[in-house]
């Protein structure tokens, strides 16, 4: 993907104000459920978009990360990454960029850590992160 396209893709997730745009090929989408809720039903309905995908995402990180991981993309752009996401996409050789690096993904409350980063903190592959992340999205529904 050239740099152009990933710039209009980036460029797109702030235009739409969704939460993630996905790009495969000549296939765009957005999304704009909260959290990893999106990452998690693409993951499992349709994980053809994720394989060789380039993402941007407002926010990703750990369980986000940890998922397209597993979904296979070759690219990432997040406006805001947490460091345990970056040391997971770089162990996975997935290539990123970003906006801003923050310690972690802060909650909605904004006063603790992101429940699916804090779930994920002791996760050291993307493979140990899924059945945490699973059991959290059951409990939800």
């Amino acid at each position: 993907m050239t740099r152009e396209s990933r710039d209009r893709v980036v460029d797109l997730l702030h235009e739409l104000q969704c939460s993630c745009v996905i790009c495969n090929g000549e296939e765009i989408r957005s999304f704009n459920q909260r959290g990893i809720k999106d990452l998690f039903e693409l993951l499992h309905s349709e994980p053809h978009l994720l394989n060789g995908a380039f993402v941007a995402d407002k926010v990703v990180g750990k369980g986000a990360a940890a998922l397209m991981i597993l979904g296979g993309i070759a690219d990432l752009h997040a406006d805001v990454l947490s460091r345990p996401a970056a040391e997971l996409l770089q162990n996975a050789n997935i290539t990123f960029t970003y906006g801003k690096l923050a310690d972690n993904i802060i909650n909605r409350q904004g006063d603790g850590i992101c429940p699916v980063e804090r779930l994920c903190s002791k996760c050291t592959t993307a493979q140990e992160c899924l059945p945490l992340i699973t059991d959290f999205v059951t409990q939800l529904r």
